[in-house]
């Protein structure tokens, strides 16, 4: 049997979302799928992200939360249904079987129905989630889980001009956002999308120079260090290269290749496979567009025992750009504009 058949036997014989180690587990003791490896549960996982990646809503499998996968179509508790309390007893004994709701979802659901117009502290909010079984997790620290993934929602949504759902007050304490002009929201939101438009349409204006050196300037704002931007020619593919620093502790030399090209024009499987070929010792790759990837590119990016190309489609780049506010300025409340002044046009094509 086919590693997703078995998958999708277990998880129809289960009539509900498994964590992968569970997932693995029934494959392996049902004698439906055998591994030699020493992940296996990594092994099962990579298969499922993949074939959700690659076929979308045509996969026979949904991630409902991280590493926790169910059928596609099968109906899931969501913040308007009533937990049934039969599955979550289950979740109580069997920690391994994941979470029915995200930390995120745990925490709307615990200030909906404790917190009114009352802040919450972040500790309070996890406790009563374990109790009432909303949220299951093998972390030691659930708590500051639920801080961190609170912290980074708020300071995520700001960046990208929206309305953050939660409000942090002083010494821990969160409360849900009460906004008080939705319209204004939404115009705000309107108004950005425009410049994300215009953003998108400025990019593909740049030259093959300005743009590479453009890029160069984002990488620094993400944290790269030793930005350099290579040669014209000659450089095997490769436009720019540069050291990922994180938390001044994790160093990775990282190759990027760029290609201002428009949306129709999706960087194909062959794009990837001579940037894998093209990469140094040690460096891992990077590809940046202004358009898309086609499904044997995403395929080939993530294919196992291969060294990973990271992808970087148009959308996320002016995401980006804007978090950064390289080409758009943020004016308040989360109001961007385009900043010509950045953004050197040339007019030249490729």
């Amino acid at each position: 049997m086919e590693l997703l058949d078995a998958v999708e036997q277990v998880l129809k014989s289960a009539n509900q979302p498994l964590h992968v180690k569970t997932i693995t587990d029934k494959l392996i003791s049902d004698g439906l799928w055998k591994s030699s490896g020493k992940t296996p549960d990594k092994t099962v996982g990579a298969r499922l992200y993949k074939d959700i990646k690659t076929k979308g809503a045509k996969s026979s499998f949904v991630m409902v939360a991280p590493q926790t996968f169910s059928l596609n179509g099968i109906p899931m508790l969501g913040k308007n249904t009533a937990p049934d309390m039969t599955l979550v007893d289950e979740t109580q004994k069997t920690r391994s079987e994941g979470a029915y709701f995200t930390f995120i979802d745990c925490a709307q659901k615990v200030l909906e129905e404790y917190g009114g117009n009352k802040p919450v502290n972040y500790r309070e909010i996890t406790d009563r989630a374990l109790q009432k079984g909303w949220l299951n997790t093998g972390g030691k620290t659930p708590a500051a889980t639920m801080y961190e993934q609170l912290i980074t929602l708020i300071k995520s949504q700001q960046k990208h001009g929206k309305q953050p759902r939660f409000v942090k007050h002083g010494k821990g304490y969160f409360s849900l956002s009460q906004s008080t002009d939705s319209s204004l929201t939404i115009q705000i939101e309107q108004h950005n999308q425009q410049v994300r438009k215009a953003l998108h349409e400025k990019l593909l204006a740049l030259t093959p120079g300005e743009f590479e050196e453009f890029i160069s300037q984002l990488l620094v704002e993400m944290g790269f260090e030793m930005v350099e931007v290579t040669k014209l020619t000659g450089d095997g593919g490769i436009d720019v290269r540069g050291t990922l620093v994180i938390g001044e502790v994790v160093r990775i030399k990282m190759a990027v290749q760029v290609k201002r090209w428009k949306h129709k024009n999706n960087v194909q499987s062959p794009t990837v496979q001579q940037m894998r070929g093209s990469l140094g010792a040690h460096e891992h790759g990077l590809i940046i567009t202004t358009s898309d990837f086609s499904s044997g590119a995403i395929n080939e990016a993530i294919e196992s025992d291969k060294t990973p190309i990271a992808l970087m489609n148009g959308d996320q780049l002016v995401s980006l750009l804007m978090e950064y506010e390289i080409g758009a300025n943020r004016s308040r409340p989360d109001l961007f504009e385009i900043d010509d002044e950045v953004l050197l046009v040339g007019g030249g094509k490729e």
